[in-house]
């Protein structure tokens, strides 16, 4: 096959009348996306080593030689992939105030899920794989997702400085989301409010736990449980002057 010239970011055409596709010219950052997006249901699927250069270029509609062009090699492309998931996410997290804590933490729960229904490929690529996976800048880019999450969760309980307790069982319940979140995009059967339901009862019922520990979780839980009659928990045993 001979070779053609073609600017960055414009697809490969046959002649018209060979029913092929016709060409057309994306802009940098459309092509970028693109392969981006290639990238990212691959990552979901496998792991990033499993992955090659042709495999995203296939993916994508696209040749090697454009894939290198935009991004250098694999690796530059792994990290753009999974930071403009976290990115993505991060946006969608960013507290939307007027409610109670609850209805503030069932909120940004629902923006969560909705990134997950709706980037289900960034979204499992961001978090697959153990801890192995996750060191140097990727390891990063997950972190600072938990890091964003965990900064909208104490702001909603207005706690500046978590303790010791009550940050073991707020880090313990992101765990889960995340856990019920690739598990929901495996499964699909159980109700998406349903789970968003039993994962903010979860939440309550991390606290009352914790509550029996410390003091400061044990306010959290009234600032959250108070609210929800429907909701069963036990009254904290708050010492004097934590509220």
């Amino acid at each position: 096959m001979g070779a053609t010239s073609r600017a960055p970011g414009e697809r490969e055409s046959a002649d018209p009348g060979a029913g092929r596709p016709a060409r057309r010219r994306l802009t940098v950052d459309r092509r970028r996306e693109e392969l981006m997006a290639a990238a990212l249901e691959l990552f979901s699927k496998r792991d990033a080593e499993e992955v090659s250069i042709d495999d995203v270029a296939t993916a994508a509609g696209a040749s090697r030689a454009l894939v290198y062009h935009y991004f250098g090699g694999k690796q530059e492309l792994y990290v753009a992939a999974l930071r403009s998931a976290a990115q993505e996410l991060e946006e969608r997290l960013r507290p939307v105030q007027g409610g109670t804590a609850l209805q503030e933490l069932a909120a940004g729960l629902t923006r969560y899920f909705d990134f997950v229904e709706d980037h289900a490929a960034g979204f499992a690529a961001l978090l697959r794989g153990g801890p192995a996976n996750r060191a140097g800048e990727v390891g990063e880019i997950v972190e600072g997702v938990r890091r964003r999450l965990f900064k909208m969760i104490t702001k909603q309980l207005q706690v500046s400085e978590p303790s010791p307790a009550l940050r073991a069982t707020l880090r313990s319940w992101i765990a889960a989301v995340e856990t019920a979140g690739l598990d929901w995009l495996e499964n699909r059967d159980i109700e998406r409010v349903a789970l968003e339901r039993l994962l903010v009862e979860q939440m309550v019922a991390l606290l009352e736990v914790a509550a029996r520990h410390d003091g400061q979780a044990g306010v959290s839980l009234l600032d959250l449980a108070h609210v929800e009659p429907g909701v069963s928990h036990v009254e904290p045993d708050v010492p004097t002057g934590e509220r």
